[in-house]
């Protein structure tokens, strides 16, 4: 490979996580029009490798490309916001009884550690914080039962329905119930209590469903 490759490619991957980034945060929220232009010049690079981010995107539903009208920040599609809960849902519960049946102590110590700063960051109201404590106390039950593929591949089917949990989680939500399901989930796991921690899980993933109207609500603009 070239170095103007490399540099190409580079460019690329820098530009397409940026604003993935910003997508998912809502730094750029729903229905925001932008343009290879002004982010080309933004970030001092060509045009070519924001347009093929800007592709990537596309693909993965965070942006609407639209002939003749320009690009948009796409709106959050509760549909799909639906689909991808349900999916978790489904997995979450059998990777749970897994954490039950054999769960090595490191992991352990590692969902101990993460609820720890979870209690932290809900006192000092850091709630971006919190949302990336929320994803990596997930993850490390899919990594803690050798689920690694598994888990990145639930991430991507789970775009919509992670958008809509940080604007859950953005909108003075109630982080107490959320915390507190993390640390039963930790118990029930600590004392293999497989049934009531499927239980559990079910709960715990049904809670955005509760907020979808008043989301809907509040942001009428951001959703389709």
């Amino acid at each position: 490979m070239s170095t103007e490759q490399k540099i190409k490619g580079s460019t690329r991957a820098y530009s397409y996580y940026l604003l993935k980034d910003r997508i998912l945060r809502l730094e750029l929220p729903p229905g925001t029009k932008i343009s290879e232009k002004e982010i080309a010049d933004e970030l001092n690079v060509s045009r070519t490798p924001v347009r093929e981010a800007f592709m990537k995107l596309a693909e993965e539903e965070l942006l609407d490309i639209i002939p003749q009208s320009g690009t948009l920040v796409s709106r959050i599609h509760l549909a799909h916001v639906e689909e991808g809960r349900f999916i978790r849902e489904k997995l979450e519960k059998e990777i749970v009884e897994l954490c039950c049946e054999h769960f090595p102590e490191e992991f352990k110590f590692k969902l101990e550690t993460n609820i720890a700063m979870q209690d932290v960051c809900a006192d000092k109201k850091n709630y971006q914080k919190l949302f990336e404590l929320d994803e990596e106390f997930h993850q490390i039950l899919f990594h803690g039962t050798g689920k690694q593929r598994t888990w990145k591949m639930l991430q991507q089917l789970n775009i919509h329905f992670n958008r809509l949990r940080l604007l859950r989680l953005l909108s003075d939500s109630n982080w107490e119930d959320i915390i507190s399901q993390h640390k039963q989930i930790y118990q029930l796991i600590v004392k293999k209590e497989r049934e009531q921690a499927r239980k559990m899980m079910e709960n715990h993933l049904r809670l955005v469903v509760v907020d979808q109207d008043i989301l809907r609500e509040k942001y009428p603009h951001y959703f389709v």
